[in-house]
């Protein structure tokens, strides 16, 4: 199962994206599934870095991905329109896959878990 959270701050912005696991739709290498979330997953970064200009907290290997960015920036028009499809093509991935993708939208864990980088972002346990 290839599990994707949206992590909110206080103000129900989206301050950080992970994806862990693997989706299991077909053998590793001819997955469309975690094909097509990686891909959005990529195309956010690549947004977020190129053409918003954000300095992102990115933690990547393989069978996992986590994209950080600041609270400064989480009003930014730019910042809110890629987050925000990204957060709509996976959510579409995962009605479409419910048995290989879930999404979940968690708080900013206040305590608990580790701080990050420049993001100050603590993410909870899942």
């Amino acid at each position: 199962m290839l599990a994707v959270t949206l992590y909110c701050d206080a103000r129900n912005r989206i301050a950080a994206i992970a994806a862990r696991g693997h989706a299991d739709f077909a053998e590793r290498g001819q997955d469309i599934v975690c094909a097509g979330v990686s891909a959005i997953l990529q195309a956010a970064r690549l947004g977020l870095e190129e053409h918003a200009g954000v300095t992102l907290d990115v933690a990547q290997r393989p069978g996992s991905m986590t994209l950080r960015w600041p609270a400064s920036v989480r009003d930014a028009e730019g910042v809110r329109a890629i987050v925000a499809t990204a957060a709509l093509a996976i959510e579409a991935i995962a009605r479409r896959f419910p048995n290989h993708v879930q999404l979940h939208r968690r708080p900013i864990s206040a305590k608990g878990g580790k701080r990050r980088g420049k993001t100050g972002i603590k993410l909870g346990k899942r």
